[in-house]
């Protein structure tokens, strides 16, 4: 008895065995054959590596012609063709070599576990300025992105012009075609080039290989999202209806509904000039309101009483007397009492020795 868990994985460095002439030892009943034009500029270099593009393929019994005059690469099986895939292979060397993808890289989508993709990017972006912006974008400074997601996917990858062409793995070539389709959209790759980084750590880690790895995943937000103004005066469409709209009074009907039709004509002018008056009489008013707005004074605003701060500060008795004391002693610069005593007394000692 074996596990079911165990029968759906794959074993590590599993390969599926190559595809040999023992079987198909009939070959194969038609001749198939593809064809693909070329731009002038790669003339030169596919006129140097074609006889080793013939070498490559005649390891694949597959013929293949290039047609300088037209511009062209064919790639036709033969009677000893034994593989049948050999041919699809053949055709997408041919595409690569057309994509300016050099020959020791092209080479390599003859082996079984390579694959290619060329991922059309021209139709993605209207403004050809704003396609060369995001295309310069998946390139990185002196090609530092492209490197990094070259690393990360184990692929070849070429820009050039409208389309990029990768060559590696299928589960390379599945993230190269989502970065490049979210850089088109506006997506920076360095974004996808964090997941793709996380991942790898995470594939290394036997346990988790059967958990989900949402919560490990980076989630961006988008940041600088403008909401799109909307306009001051929205037309809002009205209701349909069959009836057509009714037409407008004409003068003689307004006449009609007052009863100024049937006055007189003297009985007419006399109205609109009453009409005149009390217009001038409502103009006259307002303006002598106006004036008068002049003379109003402004309102005052209310006093607030200022709390005076208390002058009262406590005298020191101590302090005065002291100083009354002091100037009873000096009296106007004159010598003290007993200064004066001493003086007088020296001056009678001097007089009885002499």
């Amino acid at each position: 008895a074996v596990d079911e868990s165990e029968l759906l994985t794959v074993p590590d460095g599993w390969k599926e065995p190559a595809f040999t002439r023992e079987d198909n030892p009939k070959g194969l009943l038609e001749e198939s054959s593809f064809a693909t034009l070329f731009p002038k500029y790669r003339e030169a270099y596919l006129k140097e590596c074609w006889p080793l593009v013939q070498k490559a393929l005649s390891e694949h019994y597959v013929n293949g012609t290039l047609d300088l005059i037209e511009g062209s690469m064919t790639v036709t099986t033969t009677k000893k063709t034994f593989d049948p895939y050999a041919i699809i292979r053949a055709r997408d060397l041919i595409k690569l070599l057309a994509r300016s993808v050099p020959f020791e890289q092209a080479v390599r989508i003859l082996q079984d576990d390579v694959a290619c993709d060329i991922i059309k990017i021209g139709s993605l972006v209207r403004k050809r300025d704003t396609f060369i912006k995001r295309r310069g974008r998946l390139l990185g400074p002196k090609g530092s992105t492209l490197k990094a997601l070259e690393l990360l996917t184990n692929c070849y990858i070429m820009v050039q012009g409208n389309t990029v062409s990768a060559l590696g793995p299928f589960s390379g070539l599945k993230e190269v075609r989502k970065v490049v389709l979210d850089t088109m959209k506006n997506i920076h790759p360095i974004y996808n080039i964090k997941t793709l980084m996380i991942k790898r750590e995470l594939s290394k880690d036997p346990e988790l290989r059967s958990q989900s790895w949402e919560r490990f995943l980076p989630k961006f937000k988008r940041k600088n999202l403008k909401k799109r103004k909307e306009p001051k005066k929205k037309n809002t469409k009205k209701e349909y209806t069959p009836f057509p709209p009714p037409q407008p009074e004409s003068q003689i009907d307004k006449e009609l509904a007052s009863g100024e039709y049937f006055l007189k004509d003297r009985q007419k002018k006399r109205k609109r000039v009453e009409e005149i008056k009390a217009k001038q009489a409502d103009a006259i008013k307002k303006r002598q309101e106006e004036r008068n707005k002049a003379f109003i004074p402004p309102k005052e605003k209310p006093v607030v009483k200022t709390k005076k701060a208390s002058t009262e500060k406590k005298i020191d008795v101590e302090a005065i007397k002291e100083k009354v004391k002091n100037a009873k002693k000096k009296k106007l610069g004159a010598l003290p009492v007993e200064e004066v005593k001493l003086k007088m007394a020296a001056d009678e000692k001097k007089k009885k020795k002499k």
